[in-house]
């Protein structure tokens, strides 16, 4: 597949944007800055962004608990993203959502979930919206290995590959359920092999190379435009994060060594993405240094942004609150 050179910056961008933001986000929680816990994706980048890089502005996405890479991917503003993490009014929520609730309908960014499995069924009954009032959109259901375990997943699958409907499911497996290895608790050694039993193709793929990612996506968003109904992409990947920030803490016996933690960090999506970026000569060092660049400043502005913003008035407790 022959991508261009704007793409390819853009893609890189975006990484750099969910590397940074997430990096800059650990630092500020450390500090305690930061109200609650924080499920960062550091290490993922590559799965979001192949994802949301073969989508088009209206089509739509759900997110996970461990959910600012996904929105960020959508093009989601890092100033409203982080002043939604601090609480504050100028958030995407007005500062009720926090880390694990960031929505933007205008960018087809319908939420992330606290809940495992949660947005599956959210991003099924999107994808049937979307048959029903004959709209050429598509969308992208972003979760984790554990929520392929869940009766979502199932109930979600067997409807869309009934209705053919046109909806990528995005597991983004890396590797632990918590502080359980995924593959100690999950059948059949490929959640990708589970797409044939509910009548849709479903590849394992390599969840850190950005533009695998983004081949088989797109792949799978022409079918589904086409009416040919849904696709299950497994991207294989690791979180070199623990499940959240400060886990340390809770006590405990390391549920990971350090040689398969450093193992998967040598397999950088960035610096594989940008060593192939580089040696193809299509881009120059140059050329992504002041991308590196722009989004600091960026992140800069937003951290100042989130933190000059006000808190919501108590008064407004109730104020779009939905049951």
């Amino acid at each position: 597949m022959d991508i261009g050179k704007e793409l390819l910056l853009e893609m890189y961008r975006r990484m750099q944007r969910i590397r940074q933001f997430e990096t800059r986000l650990k630092d500020l929680t450390i500090r305690s800055e930061i109200p609650g816990f924080i499920h960062l994706s550091i290490g993922e980048e590559a799965s979001a962004v192949g994802v949301c890089a073969a989508l088009r502005p209206t089509d739509r996405i759900t997110s996970t608990h461990r959910g600012h890479g996904h929105p960020i991917a959508k093009g989601g503003e890092l100033k409203r993203m982080l002043a939604e993490i601090y609480g504050r009014r100028t958030g995407y929520c007005k500062g009720k959502g926090g880390s694990m609730h960031i929505v933007d309908y205008s960018l087809g960014i319908l939420g992330a979930n606290g809940i495992v499995g949660g947005g599956i069924p959210i991003a099924t009954g999107s994808a049937l919206a979307a048959r029903v009032m004959k709209r050429d959109d598509v969308t992208a259901c972003f979760f984790g290995d554990g929520a392929a375990n869940e009766g979502t997943f199932h109930e979600s699958l067997n409807l869309a590959g009934v209705l053919k409907l046109p909806v990528i499911y995005v597991c983004e497996n890396n590797g632990y359920q918590v502080f359980t290895s995924a593959a100690s608790v999950t059948a059949g050694g490929s959640i990708a092999a589970r797409a044939q039993a509910y009548g849709m193709p479903g590849f394992a793929l390599d969840g850190n190379d950005v533009l695998e990612v983004y081949r088989y996506a797109s792949n799978a968003v022409a079918r589904a435009r086409a009416g040919e109904g849904p696709t299950l992409l497994e991207c294989r990947t690791y979180r070199w994060e623990g499940h959240v920030v400060g886990e340390n803490a809770f006590g405990g016996r390391p549920y990971r060594s350090e040689e398969e933690v450093a193992a998967w960090k040598a397999r950088c999506p960035i610096v594989q993405f940008e060593k192939r970026m580089l040696e193809s000569g299509r881009v120059s060092r140059e050329e992504l240094d002041q991308l590196i660049a722009q989004t600091q400043a960026e992140l800069d502005a937003a951290v100042e942004f989130a933190r000059s913003s006000p808190l919501p008035d108590p008064s407004e407790a109730a104020a779009d609150i939905y049951g």
